[in-house]
Order: C-alpha cells, then structure tokens, then sequence
C-alpha cells in the first residue's frame, strides 16, 4: 500500500496495490473516517481529502456529525440478509423489487438519516413527497406507496434486530383509508369476446408476414391464462413439463392440471377446457427458422423443435401486443378509469367462474388467494351472489288484535 500523511498527520492519503484510485482516512471524534477520492493522481487526491476533512470537521463543529448507524448502513444489512434468509421461498423477481424501491426512492431520502432521524414525522414527509398531486393525478398509488413503505419497515427491522434503533416508528396511515368497495378491473363477457376476436383477426391478418408467430402466441396467451386464472408471472416461468392434459371424471371434459410455481411457492391449478386446445397450439407450434421471414424473432431463444419439458411456455412476453390491442379497442380502462392489463385476464377467470356459479372456496383453492381478497375484490361486484329471491321475499303481516270491549261493542 502507497502511503501519504497530509495536513500535520491529521488525514492520510493512500493507494491499495490493486486499485487505481486514491482513498483518505481520518480519526475525528473517536471514530475513523475513510472515503474514496476518486482520483487517480496524487496531487487531486490530495486537494479532494483537505476539503473532505475540512467538512467533517464543520460538520462536527455544528453537531451534524453523526456516530449512530444511517438508514443506508441499515439498508445494507437488511439486504444481506433477505437474500439469504428467503432465498427458495420468495421469488427472485419479489426480492428485486426490494432492491428497485430501496435504490430508487428509498435511499435518496432516507440514506444518510441517522436510524433515530427516521421519525414517523419524517415517513409522513415521505408520503406526501411521493403522493403528490400533480395535473389532478397522484405521482403514485396507494398500492405503490404501500410496497415501498413495507419495504422501510424491513428495513428499520433489521436496524432493530442489530441493536441500532430502540423500536420501529409508527408507520401505519395516518388518516383512514377509503372504505368504499372497489373491484379489480377485468373484462366482461361481452368485452372478452371482443378481445379474443381481436386476436384472432391478429392472427389472419399477419399471414405471411413477420410477425405472425408473436401474433399467435399472443392469441394462444389471451386465451390460455382467461381459462386457468394464472398469474402473468406464473405463466412467464411456466414450463411444458409443468403442464399436463387430463380426463376430468366429474365432468368428463379434458382439462390441463398444471403445477405452478409463483409468489406463493408451488401449487395446483385445475384449468376448463377451452385452455386445452391453446396449449395443444402452443407445444405444437414451431419457431419460424427462416431469418428473412420472421427476422425479429430468428436470435430470440424460442423453441425450434419438439419443445423439451424445461422449454417455457410463453418464451417471449406479450405486453407491448396486448396493449396495443387494448387501444384499439379502447378498452384499456374501465369504466371505473382502473388500468386493464395481463393481470386481468386473471381476474377476469375468477369473475366468470362466479358468474357461472362456482364453489368460492375452490375459485380461492384452485388460483392460490384466499376466499377474504375474492369476496373484498371481486363477490362484491358480482350480481348472480345476490339472491332475488330471498331479497323480494314477502310475507303476510299478522293480523290486528281484537280488545274483548271491542268485541262486545261489534256483538251489540
């Protein structure tokens, strides 16, 4: 290691022997400093460590220098440990979203906070930051600000857990959410079969033209996750040999029992049979091999044979085609202005089935929820779970009761 001592011995200047770039060091208040200059010349190392001394000593002068542990030394420990802890029971994409929301949003403001500066004051400052109102919209969304503030909360758990804060801020809401019922956009039967026939026109359309393999998965995509109820993301990782096609004694139809793999471990899907003949498609159809044919799909990794058990289902995600076709036929919002995506197709799998009369307890079972987000999200909005009958009922009023004076008055 290349040494320097500068100003009196007060900060050292030195130079590991693999790196290029200079570091400085300092002991002040009973505790050392080190930082990298980020020069490769002496002399500029030099000039950046006398002002960087000269701002800590300010710092300390004014009280700012702070010996507890930052939110981003928190932020740190947090990460190491839930990429080990939860490592095989949370998805890989789950954890990168913790990642994303502490580097993009998180750290900015929180990161050089001392543990004890993160008040529940300073969450709310937070919220309203990043709720804002801005052209009659909000930055973000309610269902955003709450991943992110999760996300703080794992966190300053962790701070806990190392003994670098007392206890954890209030970080509930504080003023009462919203009560009224809302429901999760999906598409009726009517606009359904608006949307398949869309693709399929799609689909004719693009004979002979580049883009007609990407037209027919997107198609066979529609049609495959609207009759199982899966997750975009669980059908992203689908895999052939996840997938199965089996006789259903009960109601002695073909359906596909397919093992899901997703962000709540793995589970079991039991599909109606219109999923059938899509997947059928799917693992019979071939990548076109011509590159002057097809030339935005000849370098993507897509099947070119027999598919293989761990080739996926869906190698090439769709969400720029279904959007587009969202456009087009002006259905990308509902009436409620709520956004449709991939995601609604989901929905709209779970909203058929109640319409058609459906146990809820196997609609919950059968896509991997619970019967409470059914009923709070999507029963409420559903007109077959009322009972005309037993809400029209009428029964006769019992008669008035006669005095005996009455009686003896109506005798004479």
């Amino acid at each position: 290691m290349e040494k320097h001592m500068i100003m009196g011995g007060k900060v050292y200047v030195y130079r590991r022997e693999n790196s290029g770039l200079w570091q400085c060091s300092t002991y002040l208040d009973g505790k050392n400093h080190r930082v990298s200059t980020k020069e490769a010349g002496l002399s500029r190392a030099k000039e950046f460590a006398e002002d960087w001394y000269l701002e800590l000593r300010g710092k300390l002068k004014r009280g700012e220098l702070k010996r507890e542990k930052t939110f981003s030394i928190a932020a740190d420990q947090f990460t190491r440990e839930y990429e080990v802890m939860r490592k095989g029971e949370r998805n890989a994409k789950y954890v990168a979203d913790h990642q994303s929301r502490l580097k993009n949003h998180l750290r900015p403001f929180f990161g050089e906070l001392g543990l004890s500066e993160v008040t529940t004051s300073k969450v709310q400052e937070y919220r309203i930051t990043r709720m804002k109102i801005e052209d009659g919209k909000r930055s973000v969304s309610r269902s955003t600000m709450h991943h992110e503030i999760v996300t703080l909360r794992q966190v300053l758990k962790a701070a806990v857990r190392q003994g670098w804060l007392d206890r954890l801020p209030d970080l509930s809401l504080p003023y009462r959410a919203s009560g009224k019922v809302t429901h999760r956009a999906w598409f009726s039967p009517d606009e359904y079969r608006s949307l398949y026939e869309a693709t399929r026109q799609h689909v004719r359309d693009g004979k002979k033209k580049p883009w007609l393999w990407a037209a027919e998965q997107m198609h066979d995509y529609v049609l495959f996750l609207a009759n199982t109820g899966l997750r975009p993301d669980e059908a992203n990782t689908l895999q052939f040999r996840d997938v199965k096609i089996v006789d259903d004694d009960a109601t002695d139809e073909r359906i596909l029992e397919i093992e899901v793999r997703g962000k709540r471990g793995v589970g079991y899907c039991m599909s109606t049979a219109n999923a059938v003949r899509p997947f059928e498609r799917l693992a019979k159809r071939l990548r076109p091999v011509d590159a002057e044919l097809d030339p935005a799909h000849a370098a993507k990794d897509v099947p070119t044979g027999a598919p293989q058990p761990t080739d996926l289902v869906f190698p090439v995600n769709h969400k720029k085609q279904f959007n587009g076709v969202l456009d087009d036929l002006k259905l990308k919002l509902d009436r409620d202005d709520n956004r449709r995506t991939t995601y609604s197709l989901r929905h709209t799998y779970i909203c058929m089935r109640l319409l058609e009369g459906a146990d809820i307890y196997q609609i919950a079972k059968n896509c991997r929820t619970s019967v409470e987000m059914i009923e709070n999200y999507y029963a409420s909005h559903i007109k077959t779970n009322l009972d005309a009958a037993a809400i029209n009922v009428r029964r006769d009023r019992p008669k008035e009761k006669v005095s005996k004076s009455d009686q003896s008055k109506s005798a004479t």
